[in-house]
């Protein structure tokens, strides 16, 4: 989806956003105005799924018009490593990252990732998180000594739902983001973020089953917490008709604030693609 065609001469004012994940591969770019100005999704076919992320990704970029273009202002990365922690700023320590994984996996990180965070100020935490050396490789080959930042998807969405409370008159929201047989729940009460944590599922009574665990021990009401859908859902998926019998006020969410489009874009899903949203709206 493109609103025109691409002027690689602009690059140096423009802002790249990449969302790699196990089974696709996402991006958009901004201009300098903060529009978003192109979005494109990739899926890699099962048979690769197994295989590295840095293996998926030449076959996209090479002679892709926007993915090989350069230099960026930014280049933005999010990564949807199954392993992540977030920690409070005050006791973040950048040389114990990888401690921090290692007691949240319960085993060493293998040889071919290592440790990496990224501070929420607003939020007082540090997201840490596991990167393939081969991916940091790869895209620092493709885009060399350029400012290429590394997030978490959970981050992404982290920041995608402090700009989502600006459209709300709920002071209390519960955000359900879904992709790949996980999803991913995050708790805002008054503006704080309360509660981030992933869980996957393989059947819709699974999913219900973890939602409503989370809802009783954040001590909520199912029948009246408001909830917001995000990612890949829809309102004839089996997920959706197995929640709504316990959780009455779900609704697809919007576009978060602080991001423009134009008329070009109208026919994507607006709760379609939050992460990569949060991720543009991380370049402010």
């Amino acid at each position: 989806m493109r609103q025109d065609s691409f002027d690689a001469a602009q690059t140096e004012q423009s802002v790249l956003c990449v969302e790699v994940g196990k089974e696709h591969l996402r991006f958009a770019y901004l201009n300098e105005q903060q529009r978003v100005t192109g979005l494109e999704d990739f899926s890699f076919p099962s048979l690769l799924t197994e295989r590295s992320l840095a293996d998926n990704l030449p076959a996209i970029f090479q002679d892709h018009p926007v993915l090989s273009a350069g230099p960026w202002q930014q280049v933005l990365v999010t990564v949807n490593s199954p392993a992540f922690t977030l920690v409070p700023q005050s006791l973040f320590r950048k040389e114990y990252a990888s401690s921090y994984m290692t007691l949240m996996r319960g085993t060493p990180l293998p040889p071919h990732e290592y440790a990496h965070s990224f501070a929420h100020t607003d939020e007082q935490i540090v997201s840490v998180f596991n990167v393939e050396h081969r991916l940091a490789n790869y895209l620092a080959g493709v885009y060399p000594l350029q400012n290429i930042t590394f997030v978490h998807q959970t981050s992404a969405l982290i920041r995608a739902s402090a700009a989502l409370e600006k459209r709300l008159v709920s002071t209390q929201n519960l955000l359900l983001y879904f992709e790949d047989e996980f999803v991913t729940i995050i708790l805002r009460s008054n503006h704080a973020l309360r509660f981030c944590n992933r869980f996957g599922f393989k059947n819709p009574q699974d999913l219900t089953y973890y939602i409503l665990y989370v809802i009783e021990e954040l001590r909520l009401e199912p029948y009246s917490v408001n909830i917001l859908l995000y990612g890949e859902i829809t309102p004839f998926a089996d997920t959706y008709a197995q929640l709504s019998e316990f959780l009455p006020h779900m609704s697809f969410g919007q576009v978060p604030h602080g991001l423009r489009f134009n008329g070009d874009f109208d026919d994507l899903p607006e709760h379609r693609y939050l992460s990569l949203y949060g991720l543009c709206l991380l370049s402010e």
